[in-house]
Formats: structure tokens, C-alpha cells, sequence
């Protein structure tokens, strides 16, 4: 069997307040190998973006602290704080694509300057070659032009195209996406997302595509991992879970995708509780109509390839 290239283990994340931690994230375990793409899917606030910036060793500061669990990078631990473990790796073995390429690019310097600087920290010569070839395959006809640009006069598209180029131009092992393609017009995804793919196929290595879009976790993602207010609730192969979801959180999410031949799109009822009200059992018991007392309780792993958590699944 193929050695895993990241293993994250009971991995627990919270932010430091003066009465004590706050957990964000709890137990979430994951397992990333060779040429595989991962989806991380879930609601907005669930803990998918910080569980990236984890992996990353990006926790946000100051407050941002590890309170649980190991994270391993082909079977040596990352101890989290320190950075000469960290940035030896950044931009070289793994790579991220953020959320928000406004706000992750400086605004003082032009996209050139910028787009060369994974080169200049691992000192390596500027691969001209590659920046071109790159920004190209990202759909920029005339990459000059942008390179010569400051990011304050490109679009919010053109700066996630712009970053995708700058974490694709090392060869990373691990790419991290974070919604790589929600600035993106759909001719536009569906290329980024093709370049993706051959980097994971020829180059071997990972994709962890965190997304909202179910659309993109069918057509591209191996598995998937769903998650809820902070925890994993259920792990799948891709073709399984859209067949047969097991966790009532997971039959939720694909109940409200829009529908052509449905009357209505049909929404989980309630909202994610904020991390201070979170549950000791099943945190989506509040708003799960199985919900018994049992759901008190944290409720165990069940299955070995499809795996779930809960005492009442479909």
C-alpha cells in the first residue's frame, strides 16, 4: 500500500481567551495519499478553512493554538509553532490556494514580484519559463500585462487565477484549495480544475479541495469528508456517499441542491450553533429530526470505508 504523504489524527483547534481555550475544531482525522483528491464539504463556519490553515501550520494569530491530536508529513510529526519545520515545506512540498486572494497578496507589490518569491525563499533560480507557461494555462492570454499589474488593479478572478499559478509553479505534493474556483466563471473552473487534476496524475501528488460546491466534489473529488460544527460526521468514497448518505447531516446537504424537477429546494431547518454552544453528544441533534436522548451522547465511528457517526443514520 501507498504510504500516506499527510495523516492528520484527533486533531483539535481552538483560539486562546482570557477565561481559557475555545475549541473550533474537535477529532477531525484525515488521511491524504499519493494522487488522490480529498473534499472537505460543510457550511459555512464548520471549521473547513482553519482545519487548512492547520495543515498549513497557519493557525490565525495571536490566539490560534492546537489543542489536541498530531499532524504528520510523510510519517514525521509537525509540531505546530514551529516554523523551521514549516517553512522548509511552504510553497515547496505544500501549497495553498486561499479563500480570499485579495486579502493573502500584498498590495505594494506588482504580481511579478510576488508570483517570484516561492523561487527566491527556497533558492531557486526564477523559472521564467514556468511563470509563463503557468499563467497561461490559468487563461491569462496576455500574461505580461498582469505580471506588470499591482493587485488592486486586477479583478478578484484574475488575483485566484494569478494565485493558482504561484502555488502550482514549485510542483507541491499537497495542493490545499480553499474554493479555488468561486471567483471563476464556469469555462474558466472548469480549466483551473483540469490543471489541477493533471498536476495530481502526472506529479503524484494530493488535492484537498475544500468547497461548498457538491458539483466539483462529484465530477473531481476521489473522497470526501463532511463536516459539521466542527467534527467529521461522515467519510466516503465520492460515488458511494451520492448514492448513499448516511449521516443525517450528509442527507441534508444534498436535500437543498437545487432541484429542476422539484417544486422547492428543500433547506436544513436551524442554524450551525457558535463554537461556545457547542455540544458534548451529536451536534447536529438540535437540529436532526431523529434526535432521542441517545443523541446526549458523542456518538462513535461506525463502518470502515464508508464511515459515519451517528446512533440513527438513513
Amino acid at each position: 500500500m501507498t504510504d500516506p504523504l499527510l495523516e492528520m489524527k484527533d486533531f483539535g483547534i481552538g483560539i486562546q481567551r482570557p477565561e481559557g481555550p475555545l475549541a473550533l475544531t474537535d477529532g477531525v482525522d484525515l488521511t491524504l495519499k499519493p494522487g488522490e483528491v480529498h473534499a472537505i464539504v460543510g457550511e459555512s463556519g464548520c471549521g473547513k478553512s482553519i482545519t487548512a490553515y492547520a495543515i498549513m501550520g497557519l493557525l490565525p494569530q495571536p490566539g490560534g493554538v492546537k489543542l489536541t491530536g498530531s499532524l504528520e508529513w510523510k510519517g514525521q510529526a509537525l509540531n505546530h509553532g514551529d516554523e523551521t519545520l514549516f517553512q522548509p515545506l511552504r510553497g515547496r512540498e505544500m501549497a495553498m490556494i486561499f479563500q480570499e486572494p485579495s486579502s493573502a497578496m500584498n498590495p505594494l507589490m506588482t504580481v511579478e514580484r510576488q508570483i517570484r518569491e516561492p523561487f527566491l525563499l527556497h533558492g531557486l533560480p526564477v523559472d521564467e519559463a514556468r511563470i509563463d507557461h503557468l499563467m497561461r494555462r490559468v487563461g491569462f492570454s496576455d500574461p505580461e500585462r498582469v505580471l506588470k499589474s499591482y493587485p488592486h488593479e486586477l479583478s478578484g478572478g484574475m488575483l485566484q487565477r494569478v494565485m493558482i499559478a504561484m502555488a502550482l509553479l514549485l510542483k507541491p505534493q499537497l495542493l490545499v484549495a480553499d474554493e479555488p474556483t468561486t471567483a471563476l466563471d464556469v469555462t474558466v473552473q472548469a480549466q483551473v480544475m483540469e490543471l489541477l487534476l493533471e498536476m495530481v496524475h502526472q506529479e503524484g501528488a494530493s488535492l484537498l479541495l475544500i468547497t461548498h460546491n457538491l458539483g466539483l466534489v462529484a465530477q473531481y473529488a476521489d473522497h470526501l469528508s463532511v463536516m459539521y460544527a466542527g467534527r467529521m460526521v461522515e467519510r466516503a468514497p465520492v460515488r458511494v456517499f451520492f448514492e448513499s448518505p448516511r449521516h443525517p447531516y450528509s442527507s441534508g446537504l444534498l436535500g437543498a441542491l437545487p432541484d429542476l424537477q422539484a417544486s422547492h429546494i428543500r433547506p436544513i431547518e436551524g442554524m450551525v450553533p457558535p463554537p461556545q454552544e457547542f455540544s458534548s453528544g451529536c451536534r447536529f441533534a438540535p437540529r436532526c429530526p431523529k434526535a432521542d436522548e441517545l443523541c446526549e451522547q458523542r456518538p462513535p465511528w461506525q463502518g470502515e470505508d464508508h464511515c459515519y457517526c451517528c446512533f440513527h443514520p438513513q
